[in-house]
């Protein structure tokens, strides 16, 4: 398995312990692609035997994990861990989620339950969003939208139950690399923030795509579009630029898909 880590001026204790979690024998390859082109980063890399450090102007958080995993297909690995540096977990969870991988051909991508440090669970597997889902959490006053965003965010389903979900955060995907190969990677139209939506329901249409809480990772998850102008700024524009691609208010693979999951949640007892 190789594992990419995207970085652009990243806190280097944050990725120290970040690359502990990945001390394990299941991992061959760890690309850093540093999209600050950091001399400093490259230094600092340079005292991990495993990492494989890549300077590189900054495209997107897409673009950059893309030049990693075209080196993984080059490289025919089996298994390619798309990861950010703010995430942490003990290096056995990894054995355990390959164990599961080589068990489940049709699965493509894996993705565990995350927490923040003190314990709190992350909605980070969704329903594939709605402008509406999306802007309405961003900008108006969450009570008058709360019902909806526990169903968009499945936060009706208990944390436990694994389920075939069309859209996982970004920050932990364990993705097959036979099913990259034939769904592409990660659409560089996006500078950052859908581009796992998209690559996500790109990999659900013939594969599974699993919220997978046997393992579990801490995620740190700053949200810096809600505190940065710059970041806000950013993620409005993709995500504009998302639904230019797959449809404002018609996507019927959208409905398809949610309708799916939402049908196979309800037959286990879970209704929205």
């Amino acid at each position: 398995m190789n594992v990419s880590i995207v970085t652009y001026h990243t806190d280097f204790d944050e990725l120290a312990a970040c690359l502990r979690s990945l001390d394990s024998a299941c991992v061959d390859n760890i690309y850093i692609v540093d999209n600050a082109a950091d001399a400093a980063m490259r230094d600092f890399c340079a005292a991990f035997p495993s990492v494989v450090y890549i300077s590189s102007a900054n495209h997107g958080y897409g673009a950059g994990h893309n030049q990693a995993l075209r080196r993984s297909l080059a490289e025919g690995a089996v298994y390619h861990l798309v990861l950010n540096s703010d995430v942490e977990f003990s290096p056995a969870i990894l054995e355990q989620a390959l164990d599961f991988m080589n068990s489940r051909h049709d699965v493509a991508l894996l993705h565990p339950k995350l927490e923040y440090p003190d314990g709190r669970r992350q909605y980070t597997a969704r329903m594939l969003p709605t402008p509406f889902d999306v802007f309405a959490r961003r900008f108006l006053p969450s009570f008058l939208f709360r019902k909806r965003d526990r169903r968009y965010t499945l936060g009706f389903v208990d944390s436990r139950e694994c389920f075939n979900v069309p859209y996982v955060q970004g920050s932990f995907m364990l993705l097959r690399c036979s099913a990259l190969a034939e769904t592409g990677l990660f659409d560089t139209r996006f500078f950052m923030y859908p581009e796992d939506i998209d690559l996500t329901r790109r990999l659900h249409r013939d594969f599974k795509t699993l919220y997978w809480p046997r393992i579990t990772a801490v995620h740190r998850h700053r949200a810096s579009s809600y505190s940065n102008l710059r970041m806000l700024r950013i993620h409005i524009v993709n995500m504009i630029r998302y639904f230019n691609k797959w449809g404002w208010f018609v996507d019927p693979e959208r409905r398809r898909m949610n309708r799916t999951m939402l049908k196979h949640l309800s037959e286990r007892g879970y209704e929205p």
